[in-house]
């Protein structure tokens, strides 16, 4: 317990005290998938006070409801019971009676192995703070303070949070954000450190899988070092990152000073390698973009409700045009390589229906309610802000080089926002000053692009945007006939708008027993790929268990591919500044 001692022993007792927050994370039966958990507030004499689980995570927009996790939740003081209630949802009442230590002990049920929730079984123990820790809301910028205790025989903590101890796992956090934004990983895990940009990192491998640390040390390196360059400088000391390798993994999760990495265990070897370093490129870029350089609705959190933002392209979108164009930086990929995940970009959103319903901006504000909760139809009403964000940075980044005869890109971009907003202001943006920082880098003016592309779903005028860098834009239709649907099994999983299916009246969920008079066995894209289009096709299927036949004439596919081309084999001076390696 802190306690402030002052000079004048007049003053009354109640001014000698200082409110500590404390939590003890244990684990003695890991094999039940249950967290122990203390909380523990001293000095903080109210009749009441309310403690609350947060509803999300931040960086993962989606409301989880974490107080489902929690029970057996007991207050006490001086070991006699207070009582407690729940209010809401999240939120329960500790009655305590203006004394001067509470501790609030509970459970946390964790068995959702993900980089947004928490974990433990017999073989490691992973949290993030957000579905572990309540907090007290007025007592949110105070210093808070976490002891781990380890289950026997784990030996290692991993986590980015400064160690107050020399003896055990006993950390302090300056306030409750970077407590939560701070994920911890306990057992035996591998690890090792390399150093990059003048900062040490701290990398934890959980899981068996085929890598090489002593690879990993250099192309890890490599990735952070071309970050940094973008911004001029890296703000932290340390990074830590935590690498689970499992059989599937689910992508990663960025916070201020680590990340949380779940890849495949076999990733690290050809070019699903190279998607590792993409990832690696991803999460720690957003210790910039995301972290600091952020909108105002992302910090200070309100853990209780969503936190809703239309620049979601900028923080998921330019970091995902980033990721790309790092490793091509940094040496991984070569100009082949790297054209040809552009092109892979530009084809990915241009043959998505949902790209001409929702604008980007759009799809970033409803992120909350679409993105992280599609159904069958989503792909015909939606649009990624990771990959409209990443063509609409790709385009900004040209416009940008081309308007100042190479004098600028993007990058200048990025230092602005962060020098002008994170580290001069110390605050986030607004859409308005996001539009007039590009008009500034930029000396456009950008109005009618904002309207078009940002909040409307107008298509790029790729061939003259790559023009700029000497290249051109060939645009292949896919004429073939098709029915326009996605299938498992013969059943129907997802029918694409404006196709023949569509149009013709089949339904997600019907399966399709027969096409033509015979009968199907996984093989109907033989039945399509015989015809022409035009031609009537005619299918038995199964509607609730209910037989029908469904006839309709077969349409193109209607597909583009895109394909950037570089006729004369030569590079401008755009070309030069956008993809230049150093």
């Amino acid at each position: 317990m802190k306690k402030i001692f002052l000079a004048l022993l007049v003053l009354p007792s109640f001014l000698l005290q200082a409110t500590t927050i404390s939590y003890e994370v244990s684990m003695p039966e890991p094999h039940t998938h249950y967290y122990n958990v203390k909380m523990n507030v001293t000095d903080y004499q109210k009749a009441y006070f309310d403690i609350q689980m947060p509803v999300w995570s931040p960086g993962s927009y989606l409301v989880r409801e974490f107080a489902k996790g929690v029970e057996d939740l007991v207050a006490t003081s001086n070991k006699n019971i207070l009582k407690s209630e729940k209010i809401n949802k999240n939120t329960w009442r500790i009655y305590a009676e203006k004394a001067s230590d509470v501790v609030i002990d509970y459970k946390i049920y964790a068995f959702e192995l993900s980089v947004r929730t928490s974990f433990v079984d017999a073989s490691h123990a992973y949290f993030n703070g957000t579905s572990m820790f309540m907090f007290i809301d007025e007592l949110r910028n105070i210093p808070h303070n976490l002891t781990i205790i380890p289950f026997k025989g784990w030996k290692k903590v991993s986590t980015s949070l400064k160690n107050i101890s020399k003896v055990g796992f006993q950390y302090q956090a300056p306030d409750y954000d970077i407590l939560v934004d701070s994920p911890v990983e306990i057992g035996n895990q591998e690890t090792f450190d390399f150093t990059s940009a003048g900062v040490i990192h701290h990398v934890a491998m959980y899981g068996k899988g085929n890598y090489d640390i002593e690879k990993l040390k250099v192309d890890m390196a490599k990735i952070t070092q071309a970050c940094t360059d973008v911004f001029g400088v890296n703000p932290n000391k340390e990074y830590t990152f935590i690498i689970h390798n499992l059989t599937r993994g689910s992508g990663g999760l960025e916070h201020l000073s680590s990340t949380t990495l779940e890849v495949n265990r076999w990733t690290y070897k050809g070019s699903a390698y190279k998607g590792f370093l993409s990832l690696v490129a991803h999460e720690y870029f957003h210790l910039w973009n995301v972290k600091r350089v952020r909108p105002m609705a992302l910090g200070p959190f309100d853990y209780n409700n969503e936190n809703y933002t239309s620049l979601l392209w900028v923080m998921e979108g330019f970091t995902s045009y980033y990721d790309e164009l790092l490793l091509y930086r940094a040496g991984v990929y070569n100009e082949e390589t790297i054209i040809r995940k552009f092109r892979g970009s530009i084809s990915n959103i241009e043959n998505q229906p949902g790209n001409k319903v929702q604008p980007v901006a759009h799809s970033s504000f409803d992120a909350w309610i679409k993105a992280y909760r599609p159904n069958e139809n989503s792909y015909n009403t939606t649009i990624s802000y990771y990959s409209k964000g990443s063509v609409v940075a790709n385009m900004l980044d040209l416009m940008i080089i081309k308007n100042t005869n190479g004098k600028k890109n993007l990058d200048n971009v990025m230092q602005h926002l962060y020098n002008e907003y994170y580290k001069k202001q110390g605050r986030g943006f607004t859409p308005a000053e996001m539009q007039s920082t590009l008009e500034k880098i930029s000396g456009l003016k950008l109005t009618d692009f904002f309207a078009k592309y940002i909040n409307g779903t107008e298509t790029f005028d790729y061939n003259t945007i790559f023009g700029y860098a000497g290249l051109t834009v060939e645009t292949v239709i896919n004429k073939d006939p098709s029915l326009g649907i996605s299938e498992s099994n013969n059943k129907i999983r997802r029918v694409y708008r404006g196709s023949s299916a569509y149009i013709g009246g089949l339904n997600v969920n019907d399966e399709i027993l027969a096409i033509d008079g015979f009968r199907v066995n996984g093989n109907i894209n033989d039945f399509v790929d015989a015809k022409n289009v035009g031609d009537e096709i005619s299918l038995l299927i199964s509607r609730d268990n209910i037989i029908q036949t469904i006839k309709f004439p077969l349409l193109e596919k209607g597909s583009a591919s895109y394909f950037i081309l570089n006729d004369t084999g030569k590079k401008n001076n755009v070309h030069q500044k956008w993809l230049s390696q150093k």
